[in-house]
């Protein structure tokens, strides 16, 4: 039974959120709760009659869906009023008004049958006898399924010392069926506009909850309405004199006289008349919160700042040419702009942004979207209705694709899998759902990627590959090389520079950059599980100095550039392991016909040396077996080239032509800085044939002012 429970007579603080809500959502009517509760005391009607305490649910429920099937409805209402019957809430009122107050809120969002029948259930099974054995009987295996979600989210302790592992299990709750949460959400909505009695501490320990973790699942899953009102209820709670202050602002600019917005409203009509374009222009008033932080933002406040115009249209086409009309008729306020409808937001919201200027000076907001866009928007997943193909059979067995569920809660899915501890989960979920703006970056194959504001390279190199992004190397932002801490902006185009080595491994220091839940926790992952950092810190401190001197090590052979490139292969390497990674050492590169030995490191990978490379002494000295390997018949390889020369003009861009000019790729590049008019290069070069690297370097000694070019070669660090 919900403990928020309280009597609506007596609202407390929370109430008068309940204006602005009404005044967004005309067609709503908060249900009566009097009526209601003289409606269940009398009982159930008689049978294959709708009850009249369902009036309201099947009137909300008709609208958006006129063909409906209402015979679930009256009998999941009989057998919860009957359920319930004697219980009751806080406020007096026999308990059977809250399961219909959520499900008529849901109705109203346009939620189809099957979830409407799960909410006015959501209660009995941990409240009364019923079992969800009965459930599943009477009203078959996908209200079961919800039942059986909500009543495990009910028993979340939202005690601090429970909350990560609780939390945990309501999020994989919601990832296996997201109308579950959507029950949950009306729940927490209708108990917080009913939870005024309570004692001022325990208000506020429930709000502070919605405010942390619901409002913002709310936003991620696009319920907007739900999300809004539940805001200005948390708004009323935690800052009550700052909620008075915004309540006597709404109220002075509706009383006085003026009408900025309806004077626009009515110029955008006659301009989309004159075009041809059928639309409706509606005045969307801002909700308490929002006033609150545009007053932060601008100070006073004038007409136009208290809503915004909407523009609703038939299809995508008429949403452009509604913007065109506005932009060449008006006065637009170009940075405004942002198109939502080519790249929807993460939470499924797609709409057009812009601004008009007035003669008068003021800037009036205006948002442009089909009907659909507007239902999606209001309702997020509860609009798209039942996301599962009929036919399951036992979803409880099984993951369930789910079509509907946005990415960032398969994303999230994926990390309370790989979070190495429910403290990390918690503390890097709570920090995701507070940021609350993202951007868009896009890939070279003309993709996008959705990512928090402030994300680096390192965020959507874990964005776009997974826990495969431990091979990356690089990037370009914008066509230019830039490092994996770069700070990525709106519109950046992104492209990933990726190793091919299965041993690659993550940097201590991508922490420092990582931004998103994603990449922290996947980095994080694999540092619990190699604590020793790369292994045996003397057999691969070679190949760390050689990365720290300019070139990446031979350990990731190959680098691609964008998500469909073809990455060359290192030179076949051959040993009598099977199943054995090989790895070429970046302390010495050695490439065809060098001779060579090996030496297994961590998890089975072999690493190769040049035979006279310091790291093998150092090696055996420690102990360590000598593996037998051998060149294959592949002659494409990887090299580190060092090249010493003095300091002139144009010498980076005469060593890069000649590179060029002998068929090699240049993987990475390193210039130091100059040391008595010495210059030092280090190249990590793909040849196609390592039958070329003489010649390569004879080609590179012979530009001007170049005095040696060699092999990279390090120095292993002393036992």
């Amino acid at each position: 039974m919900s403990a928020e429970a309280t009597n609506p007579a007596n609202p407390g603080p929370a109430a008068p959120a309940a204006a602005p809500a009404a005044a967004r959502r005309k067609s709503r009517a908060r249900i009566d709760l009097r009526r209601l509760g003289r409606a269940a005391l009398l009982g159930p009607a008689a049978r294959g009659k709708l009850p009249d305490a369902i009036g309201h649910v099947v009137e909300a429920h008709r609208a958006h869906h006129p063909d409906a099937d209402l015979e679930p409805l009256r009998r999941a209402y009989v057998l919860a009023e009957s359920s319930h019957r004697g219980q009751m809430r806080k406020s007096g009122e026999p308990y059977i008004t809250h399961p219909l107050a959520v499900t008529l809120i849901l109705a109203e969002l346009g939620a189809e049958t099957t979830t409407l029948t799960a909410s006015l259930l959501h209660d009995t099974v941990e409240d009364t006898d019923v079992t969800l054995e009965q459930v599943r009987e009477q009203f078959g295996e996908e209200v079961r399924y919800l039942v059986d979600g909500v009543t495990k989210l009910e028993k979340v302790d939202y005690g601090a010392a429970a909350e990560p592992e609780t939390f945990r299990k309501m999020l994989v709750a919601t990832g296996s069926d997201v109308r579950v949460m959507s029950i949950k959400l009306a729940d927490r909505l209708h108990n917080m506009r009913t939870l005024g009695v309570m004692r001022p501490e325990k208000q506020a320990r429930i709000a502070k909850v919605t405010r942390d973790v619901l409002i913002p699942l709310a936003e991620r899953l696009g319920v907007q309405a739900l999300k809004t009102e539940l805001e200005d209820l948390v708004f009323a709670i935690l800052h009550p004199e700052e909620y008075e202050h915004t309540r006597e602002l709404i109220a002075g600019n509706a009383d006085g006289r003026d009408d900025t917005l309806a004077q626009t409203a009515d110029s955008v009509r006659a301009v989309l008349r004159e075009a041809d374009i059928a639309a409706e222009v509606l005045i969307r008033p801002r909700h308490f919160v929002s006033v609150h932080r545009v007053t932060r933002k601008r100070g006073r406040l004038r007409g136009a700042d208290f809503g915004r115009l909407l523009v609703l249209v038939a299809e995508d086409a008429d949403c452009y040419g509604v913007l065109g009309e506005l932009h060449t008729c008006m006065t637009p306020v170009v940075s405004e702009f942002k198109d939502f409808i080519a790249v929807p937001k993460f939470n499924l919201y797609q709409s057009l942004h812009t601004a008009v200027a007035r003669e008068d000076g003021q800037v009036v907001e205006v948002l442009i979207r089909t009907h659909q866009m507007h239902r999606v928007a209001e309702a997020g997943v509860v609009a798209l209705g039942n996301p599962y193909a009929p036919g399951t059979d036992d979803p409880a067995d099984g993951e369930r694709a789910d079509p509907t569920r946005p990415g960032w809660l398969s994303r999230l899915l994926d990390w309370q899998e790989a979070a190495p501890d429910p403290d990390t989960f918690w503390s890097t979920l709570r920090e995701d759902l507070a940021q609350d703006r993202e951007i868009t970056v896009f890939r070279p194959d003309g993709g996008a990627l959705g990512l928090p504001e402030g994300a680096s390279c390192v965020d959507a190199a874990y964005a776009q590959y997974g826990e495969d992004a431990h091979a990356c190397i690089g990037a370009r932002v914008n066509g230019r090389l830039a490092t994996l801490s770069t700070v990525l902006r709106d519109g950046d185009t992104v492209q990933l520079l990726m190793g091919q080595d299965p041993a690659s491994e993550p940097s201590r220091e991508w922490l420092e950059h990582a931004h998103t839940a994603a990449a922290r926790i996947a980095i994080q992952r694999w540092l619990a599980a190699h604590p020793g950092g790369t292994g045996d810190a003397h057999a691969e401190e070679a190949e760390r100095v050689a990365g720290s001197a300019g070139g990446e090590p031979a350990v990731r052979p190959a680098a691609s550039e964008g998500a469909g490139a073809t990455r060359p292969r290192a030179a076949d390497v051959r040993l009598d392991r099977p199943g054995a990674t090989v790895r070429l050492a970046g302390c010495c590169t050695p490439v065809p016909p060098d001779r060579i030995t090996g030496f297994a490191v961590r998890g089975g990978v072999v690493t190769v040396h040049r035979a006279e490379c310091a790291a093998v002494a150092q090696m055996k000295s420690r102990g360590r077996t000598e593996i037998d390997v051998r060149w294959g018949d592949t002659t494409e390889c990887r090299v580190t080239l060092v090249a010493e020369s003095f300091g002139r003009p144009h010498l980076l861009a005469d060593l890069t032509e000649a590179i060029a000019l002998a068929g090699v790729d240049i993987v990475s590049a390193t210039v130091e800085p100059p040391s008595q008019q010495r210059v030092r290069h280090t190249y990590t070069l793909q040849l196609p044939d390592a039958a070329r690297l003489p010649a390569l370097m004879r080609a590179m000694r012979d530009v001007p002012g170049v005095f040696d070019v060699a092999r990279a070669q390090h120095r292993a660090p002393a036992p």
